[in-house]
């Protein structure tokens, strides 16, 4: 039976992120504190952040600076006349 769940771990700061159930049978670390998590197929079963609230807070921030950039882009190009 496959569950999707997030368990965050306070005292150590990191999230970890279940999509199955299966037992681990490795691991890829995809960047600096994040590790995908993989089954004995090779696909992915879990993710592990460390450093969880700084791995979100900058995550949110850049999200939300492109969107903000871009929303500022589609507007410039609106008044300007320009069609995208």
């Amino acid at each position: 039976m496959n569950k999707n769940k997030m368990i965050y771990f306070d005292k150590s700061d990191i999230i970890h992120l279940l999509i199955s159930d299966e037992e681990e049978a490795g691991s890829v670390e995809i960047s600096p504190n994040v590790t995908a998590e993989l089954n004995d197929r090779g696909e992915l079963i879990g993710i592990e952040i460390l450093e969880a609230s700084t791995f979100l807070r900058d995550f949110l921030l850049d999200t939300v600076q492109a969107g903000l950039l871009n929303i500022v882009k589609t507007e410039h190009s609106a008044e300007a006349g320009i069609v995208h």
